[in-house]
């Protein structure tokens, strides 16, 4: 089931991911991971969240991403859109949707 559950954005000072309110309002809605448990505020960090940056491939799976999108490693935000859009698991990333 596909259930938007937050956004998460890049900018100057760094990342922040917000749930989205109708999110927060489902009966049986779960944080995405242990260290971005359910709340209206939104979280900040200067690097990318570890459960995000676990999503991006390593190894020779990232050199071949990089080589085929032209993507620098350190382009953490643009890994995670091109190489996470049918991660494993429940979570995938999609780029911007306009959900809320």
């Amino acid at each position: 089931m596909d259930i938007p559950a937050g956004i998460l954005t890049e900018d100057d000072d760094g990342y922040h991911f917000t749930y989205y309110k109708s999110y927060l309002e489902r009966d049986k809605s779960k944080g995405i991971s242990l260290t971005l448990p359910l709340q209206k505020e939104t979280f900040y960090g200067s690097a990318l969240f570890p459960f995000f940056d676990g999503l991006i491939p390593e190894g020779w799976l990232l050199k071949i991403a990089e080589a085929n999108w032209k993507l620098d490693q350190r382009d953490r935000m643009g890994l995670l859109l091109q190489c996470c859009r049918d991660c494993i698991g429940a979570v995938s990333i999609h780029g911007e949707t306009g959900n809320e």
